[in-house]
C-alpha cells in the first residue's frame, strides 16, 4: 500500500468551512409492535465521535452521510435514518445527517452526478467509514477527486493496526480464520499463509479441507470446487491447524438460532470423519484445547470468523473458547468480522481485546489485496502528502 493517507491535520483550515463526513452508521435497529424503531447498539455512532469532535473544535460545520441496510436504490421507510438522527442529536447536537445514501441507485453505481450533488456546497471531505472502504461507491471514492480530503480517526486507526499486523508483527503470529464459505476466505487464507507462523482454520469451511485430506464429512457444508485449492494450502510452507474433532447434529436436525432445540435433535462429537447424515457445525473439545494453547503462545493474534454456528447454544462452545483464548492472550490481539464481533460482545470480552475492527469485509480485503478503493481515493486527493 503506497503513500501516506491524508490525516485530519492535512486538511486546509476548516474554520468556518463545511465538511462532508462519510460515516458508517449502519447500526442494528429494532422495531417494536407499535412500529417504533430504536437502535440496539450505537457503537458505530460513538466510535465516530472523536472525528466529529475534532472537526467541530476546529470550527467546521459537519454534515454526515451514511447508508443503512440494503434498500435497493429506492426510498424505503424501513431503512430511514430517523432513529439514527435522533441518537446523533443527543451525542453531537447540531450535526446534520443526510438521508440514507442507498435510497439512490447512484450511490452503489458510483454515479458522477450523484457525487456532484453530494459534494455541492461542501469545502472538504472526511472518510471515517472503514467498513465500506472496500466498496467503490459514490460517497467513498467520489468526493476525494473533488475536495480536499482526509481519513477520520477511526479509519486511520484501522489502517494503522492492520498494516502493522502485515508489515511488522511480533512473532509468533497466529491467525484464526473461521466462517462458512471456503470460497469467500481462500484469498485471505493465501495472503495470511505468507505472513503468519500458524494458520488456524475453523467453521464450516473446515469440512472442505477435511475432504481434501480424504475424510468423510457426512452432511456437513462442503464445496468440492475448492478441494484442490485447500490441498495446495495444506501442502504449503505455513503450519495449518485444522480441527481434530467436531460437534455434529444428528440426521434431520437443524441449527436453531435463539430458540430451544427439541430433545429429539441430538449432537455428538466425532473425529475428522463424520458419519453419513450427520452435520458438523462446531469444533470439538480437543480442538478447543489445542487452539487455545496455540493462541496462548502467540505474540500477535488476528481472529476473523466463528468456529461454528455459535447462535445455537449447542454449537457455541468452540467460538466461545476461541474468544476467551484471544481475550486472555498476552500478545497484541485483533478481532474483526461481524459474527466474531457479535460473539465477543455477547461474551462481554470486547474490552480485553486490543483492537476490535469495525469492518469485517474491509479488513479481509485489505489483508488480501493490500489496499482498498476508499484508501486509494484518499491518497489521490489534492491535499494528500506526496513522496
Amino acid at each position: 500500500m503506497g503513500g501516506r493517507l491524508p490525516q485530519l491535520e492535512d486538511l486546509p483550515d476548516v474554520s468556518g468551512k463545511k465538511v462532508l463526513l462519510r460515516a458508517d452508521f449502519n447500526v442494528p435497529i429494532a422495531t417494536a409492535s407499535d412500529g417504533a424503531q430504536s437502535i440496539t447498539d450505537d457503537y458505530r455512532i460513538t466510535s465516530t465521535l472523536p472525528t466529529i469532535e475534532w472537526l467541530r473544535e476546529h470550527g467546521a460545520e459537519v454534515t454526515i452521510c451514511t447508508h443503512l441496510g440494503r434498500p435497493d436504490g429506492r426510498p424505503d421507510p424501513a431503512y430511514s435514518l430517523d432513529p439514527v438522527r435522533a441518537r446523533l442529536e443527543k451525542l453531537a447536537p447540531g450535526v446534520r445527517l443526510l438521508e440514507n445514501l442507498r435510497f439512490s441507485p447512484g450511490e452503489e453505481a458510483n454515479d458522477a452526478a450523484f457525487v456532484d450533488a453530494l459534494v455541492e456546497g461542501q469545502d472538504a471531505y472526511v472518510n471515517d467509514a472503514f467498513a465500506v472502504s472496500h466498496r467503490a461507491h459514490a460517497s467513498v471514492v467520489g468526493p476525494p477527486a473533488r475536495l480536499p480530503s482526509a481519513a477520520g480517526r477511526l479509519l486511520a486507526r484501522e489502517v494503522e493496526v492492520l498494516s502493522g499486523l502485515l508489515d511488522s508483527p511480533e512473532r509468533p503470529f497466529v491467525a484464526i480464520v473461521g466462517g462458512a464459505k471456503v470460497g469467500d476466505k481462500l484469498g485471505v487464507l493465501r495472503a495470511l499463509a505468507a505472513k503468519v507462523d500458524v494458520l488456524v482454520v475453523g467453521g464450516g469451511m473446515s469440512y472442505t479441507f477435511f475432504k481434501a485430506l480424504g475424510h468423510e464429512v457426512g452432511a456437513s457444508l462442503l464445496d468440492e470446487r475448492y478441494l484442490d485449492s485447500c490441498a495446495a494450502l495444506l501442502a504449503g510452507d505455513v503450519e495449518v491447524r485444522l480441527p481434530v474433532d467436531v460437534v455434529a447434529l444428528s440426521p434431520g436436525s437443524r441449527i436453531h438460532r435463539g430458540e430451544q432445540a427439541p430433545e429429539s435433535e441430538r449432537t455428538e462429537t466425532f473425529g475428522r470423519d463424520v458419519p453419513g447424515g450427520w452435520e458438523a457445525a462446531d469444533i470439538g473439545p480437543e480442538t478447543r484445547r489445542q487452539y487455545a494453547d496455540v493462541i496462548a503462545s502467540a505474540r500477535t493474534v488476528l481472529w476473523n470468523g466463528p468456529m461454528g454456528a455459535f447462535e445455537d447454544d449447542r454449537l457455541s462452545a468452540g467460538t466461545r473458547a476461541v474468544a476467551e483464548a484471544v481475550a486472555s492472550c498476552a500478545g497484541f490481539t485483533v478481532a474483526g468480522g461481524g459474527d466474531s464481533v457479535a460473539a465477543i460482545n455477547s461474551y462481554g470480552l470486547a474490552d480485553r481485546i486490543d483492537h476490535v475492527s469495525s469492518g469485517g469485509g474491509a479488513s479481509l480485503e485489505l489483508i488480501e489485496l493490500g489496499d482498498l478503493p476508499g484508501l486509494e481515493a484518499l491518497r489521490a486527493a489534492s491535499n494528500a502528502p506526496r513522496g
